[in-house]
């Protein structure tokens, strides 16, 4: 294994998930607080999975995000 690559391309995947996370969590939060689903001071209890089927990885992280 080459560790440079490797590091490289684990970067490159957790760059990947987390702009394409903040943007869907970016474009939900104001869709709701348009529709008045959402006032805006909430904290939204939120989850990821993350799964590598070849390795037998699953693992979920949980934490909260704080509207105000």
């Amino acid at each position: 294994m080459n560790e440079d690559t490797f590091n490289m391309q684990v970067r490159r995947f957790l760059k990947k998930v987390g702009i394409n996370s903040q943007r869907e969590i970016d474009n939900a939060v104001r869709e709701a607080i348009a529709s008045g689903a959402l006032d805006g001071s909430e904290t939204l209890n939120a989850s990821v999975t993350l799964q590598i089927a070849q390795l037998g990885l699953k693992v979920e992280i949980n934490d909260t995000i704080g509207l105000e």
